[in-house]
């Protein structure tokens, strides 16, 4: 039977990981003892982290709401912002309350509200299949329905006017800033959960405007996106007949604008 990794190996490991320019060497170097299971499985761990894979890919889980949520490899990393975009929605949401996650990447938002709200009945879609694949194995056991496809295409008809909370982490980063990211996501992110288009706003923009006949009356759709791009993002929501606020968080550096369809507003 294999060793288990020795604490004793901490040192050198931190080492290793701040000579590659891992700002949080120490924390990093003890998930990744805690993670694996042999001496070997710790070597090849450390060794991916430094050849520059975003650590949630090693680890294959990220820390997301205080759920451990699976991402595989290529699939876009659930980021600690978008935690408020959560805590936006799960004040907003009811028991029983009918939920869709788009580009719902690894189903972590999902998966989230899931946790904090009583009862949801929660579809999740994605475009891209390894992101359904793992937004599968995190949503099947808290009884998600994750679709293939893009956007509301894929969608069951019957969800057309019933749903209570229509969430959304769409790409935003506009094409020209692409190769600014950091290479953690530049290279090991999939483009397609980051490239909104020219100004970024292009799949948010066809989100919002799609999002009204989906909506039950009351409803609400909340979209993750940048400060600079938060006003013409609410813009998009009012020319969509729905009313818009913006709100935010310095501290995680996160915005969300939100859309409310009035209570009696006609499919």
């Amino acid at each position: 039977m294999s060793a288990s990794p020795s604490l004793s190996s901490l040192p050198h490991i931190v080492t290793t990981l701040r000579a590659a320019g891992c700002v949080f060497a120490e924390d990093e170097a003890r998930l990744l003892l805690s993670t694996a299971r042999t001496p070997d499985d710790l070597a090849t761990m450390v060794d991916r982290r430094v050849r520059g894979l975003p650590l949630e890919h090693v680890l294959g889980w990220a820390d997301f709401c205080g759920l451990r949520v699976a991402v595989d490899p290529g699939v876009f990393v659930p980021r600690p912002r978008t935690q408020f975009l959560i805590a936006q929605a799960a004040a907003l949401a009811r028991p029983g309350a009918v939920v869709v996650d788009l580009c719902c990447g690894s189903g972590a938002m999902g998966l989230a509200l899931a946790a904090a709200v009583d009862g949801v009945e929660l579809h999740a879609v994605d475009i891209d299949p390894a992101a359904v694949r793992c937004a599968r194995r995190n949503l099947t056991a808290a009884g998600g329905h994750v679709h293939e496809g893009d956007l509301y295409e894929p969608l069951p008809a019957t969800l057309r006017g019933r749903v209570d909370l229509l969430i959304a982490s769409a790409p935003y980063v506009p094409t020209g800033a692409i190769g600014l990211l950091p290479p953690e996501a530049r290279v090991h992110e999939p483009r397609v959960a980051l490239d909104g288009g020219a100004d970024g706003l292009d799949i948010v923009r066809r989100v919002i405007a799609e999002a009204p006949p989906w909506l039950a009356p009351g409803g609400h759709l909340l979209v993750e996106t940048s400060e600079r791009q938060a006003a013409p993002t609410a813009e998009a929501l009012a020319r969509a007949g729905l009313v818009s606020r913006v709100t935010g968080s310095a501290e995680l550096d996160a915005t969300a604008v939100i859309g409310a369809r009035r209570a009696g507003a006609g499919a």
